[in-house]
C-alpha cells in the first residue's frame, strides 16, 4: 500500500532526519513506530499523511505518488484536534461538512462512489452516545479520543495514521482503546501506523514495529509481532520478553 522510496528528509540543511530511508507497508497491517524522542516518529508520519514533503526520493499510496493529503488518509492527533464550542456529534460530523462543501473533488474528497458511515453508528460503535450533546470540555481524556476516533472513521478511510494518541490517559482508559482501536482497524480493513514512546504499547499493538535510531535513519528495523493484539497478549510470556527486548534495544541507540 505505502512504498517509501529512497527518501531524504531534513528539518534544517545538513541535519537529515531521513538519508535515502526506504520502507514499504503492506495493505491492512496494524504498524507501529517507536523510538528515542528526536528520532522522527512523528516527522515520517506527517510525510505519510502528506502533510510534510521529502527533498529527496518518493512516497507512493497504492501506486499514486504522494504530493498532498489523501482523502484516504485519516489522522489522529495526541492532542485530539476538537472544536472546543462544538458538540460531541458536532466534531463528529466535522469531515463529512468539509466533503460536502468542496464534493467529490478527488482532492479533499474521494470521488463518487464513496458512501461514508452515519455518525451516530459511530458514536454507538464508540459508546458515547449519551455524550452526543455534551461540549469538549465537559468529556473525560478517554471520551474525547473516542470523538476524535468516531470524526475520522465516519470517513471511511483505508489508511489510520496515529501521533501518540493515548499517552495522556490513564492506564485502563488506554489499555481499552487500545484494544478498541485495534477491533475496529480489523472490522474496516483499515491500514494503521501508530507512533508511540511507549514500549508496552508498542508490544502490544504493533503486529510489525519499526524501530527507528537517532538520526539519520538509513536503514528501516523491522520487528515482527504476529501474536499482538488480543486481550490476553498482555499478560504472557512472550509480551513480557517482547517488552524487554524492544528495552534492550533502545537502550543501545
Amino acid at each position: 500500500m505505502i512504498e517509501i522510496d529512497s527518501i531524504t528528509y531534513a528539518h534544517q540543511p545538513g541535519a537529515p532526519v531521513f538519508e535515502r530511508f526506504s520502507w514499504s507497508v503492506d495493505r491492512g497491517t496494524a504498524w507501529v513506530i517507536l523510538g528515542p524522542s528526536g528520532c522522527g516518529k512523528t516527522t515520517l508520519l506527517y510525510l505519510i499523511a502528506g502533510l510534510l514533503a521529502p527533498q529527496a526520493g518518493n512516497i507512493s499510496i497504492d501506486g499514486a505518488p504522494l504530493s498532498r493529503p489523501r482523502p484516504g488518509s485519516g489522522l489522529i492527533l495526541q492532542d485530539y484536534g476538537l472544536l472546543p464550542w462544538a458538540t460531541v456529534k458536532q466534531n463528529a460530523d466535522l469531515g463529512l461538512r468539509v466533503r460536502s462543501f468542496y464534493g467529490p473533488d478527488g482532492k479533499h474528497a474521494p470521488l463518487a462512489n464513496h458512501a461514508p458511515h452515519d455518525v451516530d453508528q459511530w458514536l454507538n460503535r464508540l459508546q458515547i452516545t449519551a455524550q452526543a450533546d455534551k461540549y469538549p470540555s465537559q468529556l473525560s481524556g478517554g471520551q474525547r479520543q473516542r470523538t476524535a476516533i468516531a470524526r475520522t472513521l465516519v470517513l471511511k478511510p483505508d489508511l489510520l495514521l496515529m501521533d501518540e494518541p493515548f499517552s495522556s490517559l490513564d492506564a485502563p482508559t488506554r489499555e481499552g482503546l487500545q484494544l478498541l482501536t485495534l477491533e475496529l482497524v480489523s472490522e474496516e480493513k483499515i491500514t494503521l501506523i501508530i507512533v508511540t514512546h511507549s514500549i508496552e504499547e508498542a508490544a502490544f499493538m504493533g503486529k510489525k514495529i519499526l524501530l527507528l535510531h537517532k538520526p539519520p535513519n538509513k536503514e528501516p528495523v523491522v520487528i515482527e509481532n504476529s501474536a499482538s493484539g488480543t486481550g490476553e497478549y498482555r499478560q504472557s510470556s512472550e509480551y513480557q520478553q517482547l517488552c524487554q527486548y524492544l528495552r534492550e534495544r533502545l537502550d543501545k541507540v
